[in-house]
């Protein structure tokens, strides 16, 4: 161990040096694995890109740990940037898309958001062309949004989403076709945004919808519950059964800003109730640099 201490930077080794060391990630005393991946570490994404062949090898436990070290300076990185991200001054109005899915690299660093955005895109654009050759209500527009997606794709909320943080994290929500309410309500926004509908978020105490706001018409959305379409009315009641009252700003519009805390807080109560206390601290750090 001596000498690997006191062995030069990884960035001077040869390649037969380098691949020496690497190889003493399969060794079978504990002390020897943990003092070369902490030299991997420390080296950041350089170490990485070495690292990257042996993730595809035959050894089981070699794939294991260069894959983990791999992945862990990926959400090192991840976090970085989304920390970067919640930190600069934007205001309230925020590139709410961008940051769910820097979000989401933050714990699954292989999510592309660029992938996720085409997806979108894609499913806007069969939703416009469906809606292209309508003259149609907003009702029936919004009714052929919410078939699409909760029918036809089959988007659905997850009952047991408070103790399931893949249900926070919108590529997994389109992976898996289930979420939270925030969650699949970001979906439903990213969609309708495409379509030029004049859609908002809106927190209500315990859940969160989407409502369609004109100068003619008010419906609201829940898309925890397939699409199913809300009146006033039918907010106000749930704000009284559940005890939250009629406080001003329940059934006002939330910000992209103010969403992307919701879905951060929502993320703490989830690791919280698991007791993952090192997520959960993780997401009190952008919860920090987004109140700043």
């Amino acid at each position: 161990m001596q000498a690997l201490e006191s062995s030069p930077s990884l960035d001077t080794l040869s390649s037969g040096q380098r691949t020496a060391l690497i190889s003493l990630l399969v060794d079978d005393d504990p002390a020897i694995y943990q003092m070369v991946r902490s030299r991997l570490l420390a080296c950041g994404p350089l170490a990485g890109q070495w690292l990257r062949p042996y993730t595809l090898s035959n050894d089981p436990r070699m794939r294991r740990r260069a894959t983990e070290i791999v992945q862990h300076q990926a959400r090192l990185l991840a976090h970085e940037q989304f920390i970067e991200f919640c930190l600069r001054g934007q205001g309230e109005d925020i590139d709410l898309e961008k940051a769910v899915g820097l979000l989401a690299r933050t714990r699954f660093p292989e999510a592309s958001v660029e992938a996720y955005s085409a997806l979108c895109d894609a499913w806007a654009a069969e939703l416009r062309d469906r809606l292209h050759h309508q003259h149609a209500s907003t009702e029936q527009i919004l009714g052929t949004v919410s078939r699409f997606l909760f029918e036809e794709l089959g988007f659905g909320g997850d009952e047991l989403y408070g103790s399931d943080p893949e249900s926070c994290y919108l590529n997994r929500i389109i992976d898996r076709r289930t979420g939270n309410p925030i969650g699949l309500c970001a979906l439903f926004l990213f969609i309708t945004r495409r379509l030029r509908l004049p859609v908002a978020g809106i927190g209500l105490p315990g859940h969160f919808i989407c409502r369609y706001q004109s100068s003619t018409k008010e419906i609201y959305i829940d898309c925890f519950r397939k699409g199913m379409f809300l009146n006033k009315g039918d907010c106000i009641k749930y704000l009284l059964q559940t005890n939250f009252g009629l406080a001003e700003g329940h059934l006002s519009p939330v910000s992209s800003r103010r969403i992307l805390l919701r879905m951060c807080n929502n993320l703490v109560n989830t690791y919280g109730h698991l007791e993952q206390t090192e997520e959960a601290a993780r997401v009190h750090r952008y919860i920090a640099a987004l109140t700043r």
